[in-house]
């Protein structure tokens, strides 16, 4: 007899950048599949607010936690206030992160720190404190990179050569805290409608054209379609699974 189990019951979950876009979606399905989430945002608390009250209606569990996480006091003071509220830590998503396209002329040390210090050294000092916190069971992380990483689009250097980074870190890390088993994989989202893509001007620019005839699939992606395979990364259906990146890209190459 079938049980209606949910897949991550029992399980608390951090989610990094949540209070939009992929992480508000990634965030919504943990907590349908059973998991309590911590909905961290940097800046928009009334974005994380409205995140942990659908989570509420729905009759899940979560609470929104302020935290810039590339300072590693934030971040020590995410984590202490997950255990404060939950009692334990299983899951981390690392997707908080930066975007700002610029030609080679105009990057600066400003915008290479900016990008590096949040989509690289962010996922690392979250990483770094999340295997403080697991327990001996061990625990799953996926960070949320970009195909970026690989198309490498032009006026994206830094921005794509932080992705290229977090792959990498992905595999590294993979090997360095499987014996403590402890997964780590990376998901790279392909052009997703977010409101950060929406305010950067790129929805019916010409980089969405060129991606949309990439695309097997025609189209971009909703965050409702990088949210899944994130869960199931997450579940014991990818016990097996470390140190592997996903491409949700609609066949973008």
């Amino acid at each position: 007899m079938k049980t209606n189990t949910k897949r991550l019951d029992g399980k608390v979950a951090i989610v990094t950048g949540a209070s939009k876009g992929i992480g508000a979606a990634i965030a919504r399905h943990l907590a349908a599949e059973g998991a309590a989430v911590v909905v961290n945002y940097s800046s928009s608390k009334e974005g994380a607010d409205r995140v942990v009250d659908e989570i509420a209606k729905q009759g899940g569990k979560a609470i929104a936690v302020r935290a810039n996480i590339a300072r590693k006091v934030d971040i020590e003071r995410l984590f202490a206030e997950t255990k404060k509220a939950f009692g334990k830590l299983d899951i981390l998503i690392n997707n908080a992160g930066v975007y700002e396209f610029v030609p080679l002329e105009n990057v600066t040390e400003e915008h290479f720190h900016k990008h590096f210090d949040v989509n690289v050294l962010g996922p690392l000092l979250a990483t770094q404190e999340a295997a403080k916190y697991f327990g001996s069971e061990g625990g799953s992380i996926i960070n949320i990179s970009s195909s970026a990483s690989v198309s490498a689009p032009a006026v994206a250097s830094v921005y794509s050569a932080t992705k290229a980074a977090l792959d990498t870190i992905t595999k590294s890390l993979a090997k360095e805290l499987g014996p403590r088993k402890i997964r780590v994989n990376a998901i790279n989202p392909g052009m997703v409608e977010t409101e950060g893509v929406r305010a950067g001007g790129f929805l019916g620019s010409d980089f969405q054209k060129m991606f949309e005839a990439q695309s097997a699939l025609g189209r971009i992606g909703q965050p409702d379609d990088i949210a899944p395979a994130v869960v199931f990364l997450a579940s014991p259906d990818a016990k097996w699974i470390t140190g592997e990146t996903l491409v949700v890209s609609g066949g973008y190459r």
